[in-house]
């Protein structure tokens, strides 16, 4: 077996065609019939997963709101020596009125050349702009890639979390962005790491139904037993949003498919409530192979043992 080289990315090889990625990514599971209703009974429906985190990763900018540095990191058209002499007689950590610095502005709208000469000035790394986010989350958020690695190479933390709880990871797999989450881990992001909602990246993955990071996840040794403040695990998500193929890939991996949520439902009770019945068909599957595997290792107590 090959061991996967984990030799830290230049930010040259990051730098990918345009078109090959996707490019923000979007939720496309919302308010399904298991999830619906407001007894005490129904912990946690899908209105409760803050999605106000994903919307508008782009910073709206008006240039009569940013000074002479600001729209210079924003717009990048300062020649190089201007640049510098600027520098020299301005505060590098000065904000703007949503408190970004001119970090966050340029990492924001990809001007790597500017984030380079900023850290050359040593500004300051993880500043927090009005959501408490930092440079490198934003460069997250806008799939700016030579950002992201040169932000990294510098020795940005790249699991500060922001006011919702997201680390650069979470929006890295918001955006079905293997690239960047490969990245972030290589620099030690926290794959368990959990926003506000209790969601790990994997489970992020699992509610978004973005099922290529979910399988870049696992790959990546993501805990598939993980709970979210409801009490729901990757599987009870799963089956929330109806997807055979991901209850299936989940099922193949070491996971509790009996485990039950803050209201006491486990991933099968919302799979019959859903009518969902080929998932249906998958727990029960997977419930007879459970009993005949336990039922063989009891058979033969001295055979795990020889093992």
């Amino acid at each position: 077996m090959v061991a996967e080289v984990c030799s830290k990315p230049a930010a040259s090889a990051m730098k990918k065609p345009f078109g090959l990625r996707s490019r923000m990514g979007k939720w496309c599971c919302h308010c399904f019939s298991c999830c619906r209703g407001s007894g005490k009974s129904n912990v946690g429906t899908w209105a409760h997963y803050d999605d106000g985190a994903f919307e508008e990763p782009r910073y709206q900018v008006r240039r009569e709101d940013l000074d002479q540095l600001h729209r210079a990191a924003w717009w990048g058209k300062v020649p190089r020596a201007d640049l510098i002499v600027m520098l020299r007689s301005t505060d590098v950590n000065e904000t703007d009125t949503e408190q970004r610095t001119a970090l966050h502005l340029a990492s924001a709208n990809g001007n790597s050349e500017i984030v380079k000469l900023l850290l050359y000035r040593r500004c300051e790394l993880h500043a927090f702009d009005s959501k408490k986010r930092t440079a490198l989350i934003k460069a997250v958020q806008c799939q700016e890639d030579e950002c992201v690695l040169t932000l990294l190479e510098h020795g940005t933390d790249p699991d500060l979390p922001d006011v919702y709880g997201n680390t650069a990871l979470h929006y890295a797999v918001y955006n079905e962005d293997k690239l960047l989450a490969k990245a972030l881990l290589l620099y030690g992001a926290d794959i368990e790491a959990k926003n506000k909602c209790g969601l790990t990246p994997l489970s992020l993955a699992v509610y978004g139904q973005k099922e290529k990071m979910m399988k870049f996840l696992i790959k990546k040794k993501a805990n598939v037993n993980a709970i979210d403040k409801f009490g729901r695990t990757v599987l009870i998500l799963a089956v929330c949003c109806g997807s055979a193929s991901m209850v299936g890939l989940l099922l193949d991996q070491d996971i509790d498919a009996f485990c039950q949520d803050k209201s006491g439902k486990t991933a099968r009770d919302y799979a019959v409530s859903s009518q969902h019945n080929i998932i249906c068909q998958l727990l029960s599957d997977y419930k007879e192979k459970q009993k005949s595997k336990k039922f063989s290792e009891n058979s033969n107590p001295g055979k795990e043992a020889e093992e």
